[in-house]
């Protein structure tokens, strides 16, 4: 068996078709099959790391925690992403120290925090009860007077979150649409606005570009009663983490 657990973490970076089937078995195997995972990773590419990731998530095997921690050192952007959002949804304790770092290798590259690496970081940091996100009294209200399955704010208050967030000091980043029709979720397309901040300028300054940028793209959003908006923000300690 173990050989042909080997055999099978080799093909996760084959092509598609045997990818899937060996992802598949592995995760039928379970945790007899995370150890010959960890001893591979190393020799996979890019995409069969990722492959990995998504067995360790749905095995769900917290002795692959180590193993995903190293990945947050991985030449590939990617392969850390998953690997930090992995660490977060097994609920890895020990990663948030590592997490912290990778996030600070981030800024240090000056990634920009609007990209999915940094924005995955954070995502895990928070889950992992490591980082507060801001949430102003009138956002708060607002969300909690949302169903509580809806996936974000009604569209109807967009405007209203914004100079919210804006006059707390936080930074909009980007943010998503949601229709729900007869209980299913769909996402929906925004605005057709792509703006891109200057980070090297004063954080007052990237507030009020914020806000700006997404007061226009509020004028410009769907709209309606089953339309809700998921803003994603961050928080001057975010950038300046010592600060």
């Amino acid at each position: 068996m173990t050989a042909h657990i080997k055999r099978l973490v080799q093909q996760l970076d084959g092509e598609a078709g045997e990818s899937y089937d060996a992802r598949a078995e592995l995760i039928w195997i379970g945790s007899d099959a995370i150890p010959a995972i960890v001893d591979g990773l190393p020799s996979l590419g890019g995409f069969g790391q990722l492959t990995a990731i998504e067995v360790f998530e749905e095995v769900g095997d917290p002795h692959c925690g180590p193993a995903l921690i190293r990945l947050l050192d991985s030449d590939d952007p990617t392969v850390r992403e998953w690997a930090a959002m992995a660490l977060a949804n097994l609920e890895i304790d020990d990663s948030i120290e590592p997490l912290r770092r990778a996030h600070h290798a981030c800024l240090q590259r000056a990634t920009p925090p609007d990209w999915t690496e940094p924005s995955g970081i954070r995502w895990a940091l928070t889950e992992l009860g490591a980082r507060t996100p801001v949430v102003p009294p009138l956002t708060a209200r607002l969300r909690a007077s949302a169903a509580d399955d809806a996936p974000g704010w009604p569209s109807a208050h967009f405007a209203e979150i914004i100079n919210d967030l804006a006059d707390h000091a936080q930074v909009i980043l980007y943010s998503q649409f949601w229709r729900v029709d007869a209980s299913r979720t769909y996402g929906i397309s925004g605005t057709a606005l792509d703006w891109e901040l200057d980070w090297n300028a004063p954080w007052e300054h990237l507030v009020e570009e914020s806000r700006t940028w997404s007061l226009l793209e509020a004028s410009e959003a769907p709209a309606g009663d089953n339309i809700f908006v998921v803003p994603t923000w961050i928080d001057r300690t975010d950038l300046y983490p010592e600060r």
